[in-house]
């Protein structure tokens, strides 16, 4: 018999930067008479249980799909532990186009595979997923966070994370005046875009505006009617860059034409490979990392699970800004990045949930 190398796209034998990630379980979910395919990631519980968004998106194959679960249920760790909350990591995705195949009763059918886990996974929305859609899974599973029958879409809290780190930034590079005044560009204005520009423009920022959508950019013009729309914003003449859709749009081409000074958005994994970061450092541009930063929504839909107030939940969400301003203090001050600022971050809270669990 033959042994040949595994592939790439296998979950514990992996050669890329997913290897070390060490998740502790994947479950592959499927349903003929719904024809639902679906992966869920529980990646870290030693804070609590794990919590993440449920992605609803047509990849082109499931490597695709199992990669991109792996790196966002990773990164729900970090945004959990560097939002000091109590909750592990968790993400779950469902391979398919939504406006195509989704239907009550494959949510319903994911609802029982996320009742099966007993606990150890709470899911939410995400791209491709509603408040609507997590009512209809809730009819088959209690471990369901964000639906209407709850606190509603995290969409305004993951954008009021964003603005408080943002403001953060600009205040550490700018001094007291912060956003009053700066450009900042927007790249997506979809549910936490759009908030994000109401609360910039609010603040007396400029915003720049780019959507793959002619439908979302109608929508917020008709709303913000002083925004300016481009074709993108990552090499417009902005302050702030803002990426609010999808990942990996900071890559070592893209950073070159950076104009922006600061990196601040909601998009996860906005890196395309970790070597990104020390060349934003390198053009001396201020990075926010994602999982800091956008961590509201996190917040608020984990306020749920532990009973807290909308006041305790609002408090928790500004305080995302209290870490952004000690880790770039931090890394300016010892000259690191500031991913591995937050990581330390991360991992210190990792560790000692670890020892009191061993204790």
């Amino acid at each position: 018999m033959t042994l040949t190398a595994p592939p790439v796209d296998l979950v514990f034998e992996r050669t890329d930067e997913l290897e070390s990630a060490a998740h502790e379980q994947v479950v592959f979910c499927r349903d003929r008479a719904t024809g639902l395919r679906a992966i869920i990631a529980i990646h870290d519980t030693r804070l609590g249980p794990a919590l993440g968004g449920t992605r609803f998106f047509p990849y082109a194959s499931e490597a695709e799909a199992l990669t991109d679960v792996l790196r966002l249920s990773q990164g729900m760790t970090h945004k959990a532990a560097a939002a000091g909350i109590a909750l592990g990591g968790g993400k779950a995705v469902i391979i398919g186009h939504p406006s195509r195949i989704k239907t009550p009763d494959l949510l319903r059918a994911y609802g029982r595979f996320v009742d099966s886990l007993s606990g150890r996974y709470f899911t939410a929305a995400d791209v491709g997923t509603t408040a609507e859609d997590l009512d209809v899974v809730a009819s088959a599973t209690r471990y369901v966070v964000g639906s209407n029958g709850g606190s509603g879409d995290s969409g305004r809290s993951t954008a009021y994370g964003v603005f408080c780190s943002m403001r953060t930034a600009a205040e550490h590079r700018w001094g007291a005046t912060g956003l009053q005044g700066r450009t900042v560009g927007v790249e997506g204005v979809g549910k936490v875009g759009t908030h994000l520009v109401g609360m910039l423009l609010a603040e007396g920022a400029r915003v720049t505006v780019s959507d793959t959508s002619d439908a979302s950019i109608e929508r917020l013009v008709a709303q913000h009617p002083d925004v300016t729309v481009r074709h993108a914003v990552i090499d417009a003449p902005v302050d702030v860059y803002a990426p609010c859709a999808m990942g990996a749009t900071l890559t070592s081409t893209s950073v070159a034409g950076l104009r922006a000074e600061i990196v601040c958005g909601a998009a996860n994994n906005q890196l395309l490979d970790s070597p990104v970061a020390a060349l934003l450092q390198q053009r001396g541009i201020s990075w926010v990392p994602d999982f800091v930063a956008n961590a509201g929504g996190l917040i608020q839909v984990g306020g749920e699970i532990w009973n807290r107030s909308s006041d305790e939940v609002q408090g928790d969400v500004a305080a995302i800004g209290t870490t952004v301003r000690e880790i770039l203090t931090r890394a300016e001050t010892t000259g690191r990045l500031s991913i591995d600022v937050a990581a330390d971050i991360v991992e210190d809270r990792l560790a000692a949930a670890g020892k009191q669990v061993q204790s």
